[in-house]
C-alpha cells in the first residue's frame, strides 16, 4: 500500500513485553503497508500523570512522542501499560492525533473479562486492533458505524472483541486516498 520510504515507529513506553510489541509490529506492516520498526522515544510518561484521576493524561504524551519523532518517521504508535484518560472519558484505549504524527495504546485495560483459555492470544487480538485503530486516527480515519470495522469507536471491552481486525470497504477507500495524498502507494 506504501512506497515513500518513510516509517512507521512503534515506541514501547517503560517496562512493555518485547513480543506484544512485535506482534503490534507485525500487524502494523500487514496493514498500513509501511515499513516498521521498533525503538523506544520515551523511557517515561509521569510529567502526564494525574494524581486526582490515578491515570495518565494521554494527549500530553502524543505532543512529546510527535516533538521527539526522527524525520523519517511517518507516524508513531507507542505502546504502553499505563492507564490513560482524556478528561471528558473515564478511560481510553488508546488515543491518536487526527491526521497528525503520534498515536498511543494502553496494555493496561485490554486485559479485562479474558478467560484463562482465551489467554495471551485474545488478548494480543484486542492490541493488535486496538493499536491499528488508534493509527488509523493519523491517517485521518474516523470513527466508522460499521460495528466490525476496525475503526468502530468502542465503548467497553466486548465492542473491541466483536470487531473484526480489518478495515471496512469505505475506509479502506479513504486509508488509500490518504497513502496517495502522503506520497506512497
Amino acid at each position: 500500500m506504501a512506497g515513500s520510504g518513510r516509517i512507521i515507529l512503534i515506541s514501547p513506553v517503560g517496562d512493555v513485553d518485547p513480543a506484544v510489541c512485535e506482534s503490534v509490529r507485525a500487524e502494523i506492516g500487514r496493514v498500513f503497508g509501511y515499513p516498521t520498526t521498533m525503538r523506544p522515544l520515551l523511557d517515561d510518561v509521569s510529567f502526564a500523570f494525574d494524581a486526582n484521576r490515578n491515570q495518565h493524561h494521554s494527549t500530553p504524551i502524543l505532543e512529546k512522542l510527535d516533538a521527539l519523532a526522527p524525520a523519517d518517521v511517518l507516524k508513531i504508535l507507542a505502546v504502553t501499560r499505563v492507564d490513560l484518560f482524556i478528561p471528558i472519558l473515564t478511560h481510553v484505549y488508546g488515543e491518536a492525533q487526527l491526521g497528525g504524527r503520534a498515536s498511543i495504546v494502553s496494555l493496561y485495560r485490554l486485559g479485562e473479562d479474558l478467560s484463562p483459555a482465551a489467554g495471551e492470544t485474545a488478548f494480543l487480538k484486542r492490541v493488535k486492533k486496538e493499536a491499528v485503530h488508534e493509527l488509523g486516527h493519523t491517517f485521518k480515519l474516523l470513527h466508522c458505524k460499521e460495528k466490525t470495522c476496525i475503526m468502530h469507536y468502542c465503548r467497553k471491552i466486548s465492542d473491541v472483541d466483536r470487531k473484526s481486525g480489518e478495515l471496512c470497504r469505505y475506509c479502506k477507500i479513504l486509508m488509500g486516498d490518504e497513502v496517495k495524498r502522503l506520497g506512497g502507494g
